[in-house]
């Protein structure tokens, strides 16, 4: 046969011909072929091994395994020995359209053998000392081997990839979870999909729809790393419109490929996959984009399943922190108008005093317990302590123990299982546990239960708690501030409060003065209250005259705080005018004005106590202009409880009588 030659021989002709001496060998290297095989995990890899160890088999100077690429032309995927200076594009062209053996040339041969099931690479083919006589059945064996084994090698590297894109989900599901902004967890996922995909690039398109424009997150090698597109054009815009994935094997032969990037950053596109990003309901909110598989290789269906999860844990990770951003804004917006609104107000030293200490005490996790009289504002002392420190983010609790009786104080403290008594359909969470991290408020802790102190101390002592009916103890992360208007000391003396909870509360002691011991303070917090109050009734600005400070001023003011501010809220909201007379604080009296309008003591007690009433239903029903209706709201009465009380006192404004 001459070197132009070509001797052309069918794969199924080139065995039926062998006889039994000659397969056996034959079958022997298909059995090395398959059990390497087995043990493969990667085609490149095992093409590569396999093309070293049989160059020896077929006597040959190069072997190698070709697949055909656009152009069209052939390019190498697995080749040992040295390969001949001419390429023999000629026989391999024949070689893949006839689906026939070839072999041309005495010695040296060269011969080319389609592989049709390969799935990796297209021929087999090499350069041989021997005659096509002495090559081609061993050729045609290996090929017949490698027909059957790269499918086998693919399916095992293609579970290994799913098995590893599976692990990989699950790791990037944890790492989401610890961004908190959200281009580093995109470009955490666009790098993970690089990586999966086994491809050069990956973008993340973010849908705007009021600017029907997608922005890509990242944007590798474009200027700025900013890129911002029409959302209805190239293969990104029909996905979002379609809702479909996408796959371009020839970028620059699709109409619907936009090569302006390219041009902008100098890289060049081949192929590439494109899905759409759905949220948790569904809707599609941008698309996910993968760039070039490399090796030459085209993206399947399984890369595109991946990106898809991929897209999917994008979309969940995106939402989930837009909605913690969202949640993050408003709890610091929350915590700082808190923080504004609890203010200790006042010029007196001991309000000085009592700001520095709590500033000095914030940031700390001392309990605290807070003494003074009802009304002095005890629970703002422990909301600034809160405040002002390193727990401000987390709960503020506040619980009135005098409320809770022994049966509901142990359920209401530290939760309860459900089933756990008669009325408990479910689990509830108790208020140790809503202050998690925060601090609790025991206000009125004098009026505790023996029994409920007891529970109490331990829980202090043990920083555990179990619920009512449970068993499981929950550790429990709390900042305790108690407050009292009772003298603990002399509960103690007198045994009903225990000395051992006394000394675990009184770590450091705040005591709040009485109003009336401080009168410098009295108008300080007359006008913060009027300010605060006429803000919300929605007014303008109110004055105090000077008759009015100096009302306020000499009242003993037995309510405290409380009551001062109370009647502020009343002022600013039933007050007829801006400014504020003596006339408007009509249930603060001067002691010498007071005298004057008590009822004389000849009248007994029930005339008495019946002038006086009819007395101060007057000055109410004067103070709100005869709007009854108003009246009766600065009585705390509803209008027609007013006419009754009127009429049971025979008051000439409604029958007539005196």
């Amino acid at each position: 046969m001459s070197s132009a030659e070509v001797k052309w021989t069918s794969l199924q002709g080139v065995l039926k011909s062998a006889d039994s001496q000659e397969l056996l060998p034959l079958l022997n290297l298909f059995s090395r072929i398959q059990t390497a095989a087995v043990e493969a995990g990667d085609p490149a890899v095992f093409l590569r091994d396999q093309c070293e160890k049989l160059l020896p088999e077929v006597d040959g100077t190069w072997l190698a395994v070709m697949r055909r690429i656009p152009g069209p032309d052939w390019e190498c995927v697995a080749e040992s020995g040295r390969a001949p200076a001419a390429r023999q594009v000629a026989l391999w062209d024949s070689a893949a359209e006839r689906e026939e053996a070839g072999f041309q040339g005495a010695s040296p041969c060269h011969f080319a053998v389609p592989l049709t099931d390969c799935g990796w690479g297209q021929l087999l083919t090499g350069r041989v000392q021997g005659t096509a006589d002495q090559v081609e059945r061993t050729a045609v064996m290996i090929a017949r081997a490698l027909n059957v084994a790269v499918p086998l090698v693919l399916r095992q590297a293609a579970s290994g990839r799913q098995l590893d894109r599976l692990r990989s989900t699950l790791n990037i599901a944890a790492r989401l979870s610890g961004k908190e902004e959200s281009d580093s967890l995109l470009e955490l996922i666009a790098e993970e999909a690089t990586r999966l995909l086994d491809c050069d690039r990956a973008s993340i398109f973010l849908w705007d729809r009021e600017r029907d424009e997608v922005e890509a997150r990242p944007a590798l090698g474009v200027s700025g790393a900013s890129l911002r597109l029409p959302a209805k054009e190239g293969i990104v815009g029909e996905t979002l419109r379609t809702g479909q994935s996408i796959v371009v094997h020839d970028a620059y032969s699709d109409s619907r490929f936009n090569a302006d990037v390219d041009r902008e950053s100098g890289y060049r596109t081949r192929n590439l996959i494109c899905v759409p990003l759905r949220d948790a309901d569904g809707t599609i909110v941008g698309a996910f984009e993968a760039i070039n598989r490399r090796s030459n290789l085209d993206f399947t269906d399984e890369d595109v399943e991946c990106l898809t999860q991929l897209g999917t844990q994008a979309a969940v990770a995106l939402r989930n922190l837009r909605e913690k951003s969202l949640l993050n804004r408003s709890r610091d917006q929350l915590a700082a108008q808190l923080t504004s609104s609890v203010k200790i107000i006042g010029d007196s030293s001991a309000m000085n005093a009592l700001r520095d200490t709590i500033e000095r005490l914030a940031s700390t996790d001392l309990p605290v317990l807070i003494l003074g009289e009802s009304g002095t504002g005890k629970e703002v002392a422990a909301q600034s302590l809160h405040y002002q420190g390193q727990r401000a983010p987390c709960p503020f609790v506040a619980v009135n123990c005098a409320a809770l009786t022994e049966s509901l104080l142990e359920s209401e403290l530290f939760g309860h299982e459900a089933g756990a008594f008669t009325d408990a359909r479910d689990q509830r969470k108790g208020k140790f546990e809503l202050a998690d991290g925060g601090t609790l408020f025991l206000d009125e802790i004098g009026d505790m239960s023996p029994g409920g102190q007891a529970k109490l101390l331990r829980v202090l002592e043990q920083k555990v708690i179990t619920r009512v009916g449970g068993s499981q103890p929950i550790p429990i992360d709390v900042r305790i501030i108690a407050a009292t208007n009772a003298s603990l000391p002399e509960l103690v003396r007198e045994k009903k409060f225990r000395e051992d909870l006394y000394y675990r509360l009184s770590v450091v002691t705040l005591d709040l003065p009485p109003l009336r011991d401080r009168p410098e303070d009295i108008l300080p917090l007359a006008e913060h209250f009027l300010k605060q109050f006429a803000e919300q009734a929605r007014r303008g600005p109110l004055q105090l005259t000077a008759e009015a400070r100096r009302r306020l001023q000499t009242h003993p003011w037995p309510g405290n705080v409380r009551e001062l501010r109370n009647l502020m809220e009343r002022v600013a909201f039933l007050a007829p005018g801006n400014r504020i007379d003596a006339e408007d604080l009509a249930f603060i009296l001067s002691p010498d004005e007071q005298a004057g309008r008590l009822p004389a003591l000849e009248l007994g007690l029930e005339k008495a106590t019946r002038a006086f009433q009819r007395d101060f239903i007057r000055r109410s029903i004067r103070r709100t202009n005869n709007n009854m209706t108003e009246a009766a709201k600065l009585l705390g009465l509803h209008r027609s409880n007013l006419y009754r009380k009127m009429k049971q006192l025979r008051m000439s404004e409604v029958d007539g009588e005196e």
